[in-house]
């Protein structure tokens, strides 16, 4: 794609930082885990922070750590990445998918209350595109019903809410740092937490059940391979130098392209603030108009691509997969995330963009725009064969 819809920002010098790694004899659980792990913990204000090697591993651990097992039931949005799901599974746990709101795309705090049974333990409260969710609001009612929270704060490095850092307010909070995200380490991520027991057990799970006295041939339980290696560790520390201004330079592009699709027809746009909160920007998501269906959203994304310009439909509901249709959890009506996820569009997004980039993207989706309602179904359709 000559305009992607994503790209990795990585400069020299961080360059440097991997290769000095590679001329140590400690590539793994060495010295660059340690102080990663201590400045990504200073900056979101917790106590704690676990590195390992994705987004998932960290939700996964979440669940083994929280003692989340067999039977239980954990509330989760269906409008998001399929980890969230997948890592309740992983335990043998029952995700309970609850709409989400249609302003932010986070899940609905109204209806939770709903969702919650006698086996419910769980609510995993996603930070959708980097839009805080409501926190006061599910906290609250997570306390009426001595429930855990984890928060999915994968898609919001750097987001606040009421003056505070995301992830950092429930009982443990994952991050992501895939080349997608506002910072990466190429592959990687985090977990965050105030409770030192609950720190330490992770730190042994990510590490094939190693108790910290353990030798390397003891293993005091059944762990993982969930290390993150020194290599992505020194990139992660160098990513993180620089998160402000990464961040300012996301928010500039999110404004350029609000400004030029304001007075768009046929879409609209993401929220730009919201009361409380601090939008880390991911994506630039927009909604088409509700006349479009799914299939000319599709066709829009195709005819771009055609041109050399990659979009995304963010997010194909959980409960709607293959994977998830027989799913105890699926059974709940959902028809907001529905409607939305059926007209969601991503716009390339990320920190080197060019405002003529921008330009382009926005005069393709212009023109796309005006052509798709007057297309016949059957060019809508795939090909046969």
């Amino acid at each position: 794609m000559r305009i992607p819809l994503s790209a990795p920002d990585v400069l020299e010098e961080e360059i440097q930082a991997i290769a000095e790694v590679l001329r140590t004899p400690h590539l793994s659980l060495g010295s660059k885990l340690t102080d990663f792990e201590h400045a990504l913990a200073k900056y979101l204000g917790t106590e704690h922070a676990v590195a390992v090697s994705s987004g998932t591993a960290g939700l996964h651990l979440c669940m083994r750590s929280l003692g989340i097992g067999p039977g239980d039931e954990v509330i989760v949005p269906s409008f998001t990445f399929v980890a969230v799901a997948n890592a309740a599974c992983y335990e043998s746990a029952v995700p309970v998918f609850v709409d989400v709101e249609p302003h932010t795309l986070n899940i609905d705090p109204g209806r939770i209350e709903a969702a919650i049974t006698r086996r419910t333990k769980a609510i995993v409260v996603v930070h959708t595109f980097g839009c805080p969710a409501e926190l006061s609001v599910i906290l609250d009612l997570a306390r009426q019903h001595h429930l855990l929270v984890i928060e999915d704060a994968c898609e919001a490095t750097g987001a606040e809410y009421e003056g505070h850092k995301a992830g950092a307010f429930g009982d443990a909070g994952v991050f992501a740092f895939y080349p997608n995200k506002q910072i990466t380490t190429g592959e990687g991520g985090a977990v965050v937490t105030r409770d030192p027991k609950l720190a330490a057990r992770m730190r042994s799970l990510r590490n094939q059940g190693r108790a910290e006295t353990d030798d390397w041939f003891q293993h005091s339980e059944l762990g993982y391979n969930y290390r993150l290696s020194e290599m992505n560790c020194a990139l992660g520390i160098t990513q993180l130098r620089r998160i402000d201004s990464i961040l300012r330079r996301r928010e500039q592009i999110a404004r350029i392209y609000h400004r030029k699709l304001n007075l768009l027809g046929h879409i609209k746009l993401p929220p730009l603030e919201l009361s409380r909160r601090k939008i880390s920007w991911f994506v630039y998501v927009v909604r088409l108009a509700e006349h479009f269906s799914q299939a000319q959203r599709d066709w829009v994304v195709s005819e771009m691509q055609r041109r050399g310009i990659d979009c995304g439909r963010y997010f194909a509901p959980i409960h709607l997969q293959p994977a998830y249709r027989s799913c105890i959890g699926t059974r709940a009506q959902l028809p907001v995330t529905e409607r939305e996820s059926a007209r969601c569009l991503a716009l390339p997004f990320f920190n080197r963009l060019e405002e003529a980039q921008i330009d382009e993207v926005c005069a393709s989706l212009s023109e796309l725009l005006e052509k798709a309602p007057r297309i016949e179904a059957s060019a809508l359709r795939p090909a046969s064969g």
